[in-house]
């Protein structure tokens, strides 16, 4: 069985009968998992081997863990840095900040894959325009460029310890204010305005950038709709001109911001014919359902090939991996930044 293009979540800490079941339609192919699904580090490894014994090959386990508000497992595991600190190391030192974005991206993939998970959902590449509170501190930098290097030096960091990298939220939400979760975002700028919010992924593309995930945000200068439904995003610029030949990811289409588009088994549907090869649907058990029992599509092999390269490296288990010098040395560099007074966030 191939993995399928629509990923759900789970209901609680345990995987149930009912959803063991659901997680062999052929058109799941991932796992989301979020902060009430977790409970200890034993716990979660016992609900991520439970869902990847369900099928085979098994299905893609993901998660949001950006660091800083968006860390969905916290206990047993490093607290990391919101990234705008990476950001202010950066300013203080460039070489610093480069080594430390590499260093968190070591730390929060080594972590993950020592628990079988597959994917973080990140980094964030949105720019920090000082207009997004949904964005905020979870961007690198204003600048673009700089954004554009600690990027890519976090996904070398991932990479190292056996995750792919999934750069978020093409082609940019950090210069609008609404927040897709409640709203549909609009930014009303032209083409040749977003030549900056699009640099980072240049440079991430440069570097053989596995995967991104793309936004819940309306460019009414280039589309009428989302750029995770539109084909002058995902395939005029981002397959076409970008020549990214990585796997795309819509965001949550549960989002207000996607709403738009219909109901979820349309939302879906519209999504990947835009060209995204995933789509993400979350919080809303009776939408998988629907979506499941009336969506007529079949997996795209090309889609599927990209989606099936992201799996994690099986890495060191965490005694073995807390035992390491470089879990100790990372682990010192990201805790040390977190605990001095000099960064605001």
């Amino acid at each position: 069985m191939t993995l399928g293009p629509i990923m759900i979540d789970l209901l609680g800490k345990e995987l149930q009968a009912d959803e063991r079941e659901l997680l062999r339609h052929p058109l799941v192919g991932g796992v989301i998992l979020f902060t009430r699904n977790f409970e200890s580090r034993e716990q979660i490894r016992q609900l991520v081997s439970d869902v990847r014994a369900v099928r085979n090959p098994p299905l893609l386990v993901a998660v949001d863990y950006e660091g800083g508000r968006v860390q969905r497992f916290r206990k047993d595991f490093t607290l990391l840095p919101p990234m705008r600190v990476i950001g202010q190391v950066y300013d203080r030192d460039h070489q610093a900040g480069l080594q430390l974005a590499q260093q968190t991206g070591w730390l929060l993939a080594a972590e993950l894959c020592a628990n079988g998970i597959d994917l973080s959902f990140g980094p964030v590449v949105d720019l920090d325009y000082g207009a997004s509170s949904v964005i905020g501190d979870r961007a690198f930098h204003r600048d673009a460029r700089v954004v554009g290097e600690l990027a890519v030096a976090m996904m070398h960091g991932m990479r190292d310890a056996g995750m792919c990298a999934v750069a978020k939220h093409f082609p940019g939400h950090g210069a609008v204010v609404a927040d897709s979760h409640v709203a549909l975002p609009v930014d009303r700028r032209r083409y040749v305005d977003l030549n900056q919010d699009i640099h980072p992924y240049v440079r991430l593309i440069d570097n053989q950038l596995p995967a991104v995930m793309a936004a819940h945000v309306v460019f009414e200068q280039i589309d009428n709709v989302p750029a995770s439904f539109s084909r002058k995003w995902l395939v005029d610029e981002l397959r076409s001109k970008l020549s990214f030949t990585g796997a795309v990811f819509s965001d949550d289409l549960s989002m207000e911001g996607a709403s738009i588009m219909g109901a979820m088994p349309q939302r879906a549907r519209k999504s990947l014919e835009a060209g995204c090869d995933m789509v993400l649907i979350c919080n809303n058990r009776d939408a998988v359902l629907k979506t499941l029992h009336e969506l007529d599509i079949q997996p795209d092999p090309v889609s599927m090939m990209r989606l099936a390269r992201l799996r994690g490296q099986p890495g060191l288990d965490q005694q073995q991996l807390q035992s390491s010098s470089l879990w100790q040395s990372c682990q010192a560099a990201v805790s040390g930044c977190l605990n001095s007074n000099q960064f605001s966030v």
